[in-house]
């Protein structure tokens, strides 16, 4: 076997172009990062792994299709013992270096892409940075601001920990089998953010909850949270949309409905 069949059903589409691998890689150099470990997440037949490996930094590579396993271990000796067979999403990703920090990146799959940013927030305390290839409805997504259309849960949780950057597009045609849609590389690094001063199991459910019913006022779309008996007040964010709400303003949600619950 010289090469891996890419798999529909693992969302596999392999980057050909050497150049643009190249230019993912290099995402990873941040100056306050640029000596961490580095976990690539699907590295498939290692287009972009090879341009990791130059970096001298510890690299270690999560892969769930065994074909690319083998054909990683046939082609990079250097990755020996730093291939881990596994999904990614089921992994502890504390245990991989010790729970120290590492930088995430990736081509990653895009039927799971979200999936893996949502973990992302669940390690951010040791993921200071995060970079990679997504599907570009999904990059704008997460780079979106208030205000915009594309502005929803992706947005808000991820912009209340990481500072995100929009950095290239790639077009479907540098792709084994090409996508469909367009493609983008973004980055995102912990902002200086150490708590949002507020119940963060609750702010994640008002993000979810009321970007849900999006079309909905606050008002409306956050009954469900305080149900019967707990007064909304007459403050005018409960006037507004979600998608109108920064991510401050999200956190004030947040202490107010706490405070009526």
């Amino acid at each position: 076997m010289s090469s891996v069949r890419p798999k529909k059903f693992l969302g596999q589409h392999f980057l050909t172009d050497l150049k643009i691998a190249e230019h993912i890689a290099d995402t990873v150099d941040v100056d306050a990062y640029a000596n961490i470990p580095i976990l690539e997440v699907g590295p498939g037949m290692g287009v972009l792994t090879q341009f990791l490996l130059k970096k001298g930094r510890e690299l270690k590579v999560v892969e769930l299709d065994f074909e690319s396993v083998e054909y990683l271990k046939r082609n990079y000796s250097e990755l020996e013992n730093n291939i881990i067979e596994a999904d990614f999403l089921t992994l502890d990703l504390a245990t991989l270096f010790d729970n120290q920090p590492f930088v995430l990146t990736g081509n990653y799959p895009y039927n799971i892409s979200s999936q893996i940013f949502f973990k992302m927030l669940d390690y951010k305390e040791i993921i200071p940075c995060c970079t990679g290839m997504i599907q570009k409805e999904v990059a704008e997504r997460i780079a979106a601001g208030p205000g915009s259309k594309t502005y929803g849960i992706l947005s808000v949780l991820i912009q209340a920990w990481y500072d995100v950057e929009y950095l290239f597009t790639v077009n479907p045609g540098v792709f084994n089998p090409p996508p469909k849609v367009k493609s983008a590389v973004i980055r995102m690094t912990r902002n200086n953010t150490k708590s949002l001063n507020c119940d963060e199991k609750l702010f994640k459910n008002i993000v979810k909850t009321t970007f849900n019913q999006r079309r909905k006022t606050l008002r409306n779309s956050i009954k469900p949270i305080l149900g019967k008996g707990h007064p909304i007040t007459e403050d005018e964010l409960f006037n507004k949309r979600p998608e109108q709400l920064s991510v401050q303003q999200f956190i004030e949600l947040t202490q107010m409905v706490k405070n009526v619950l």
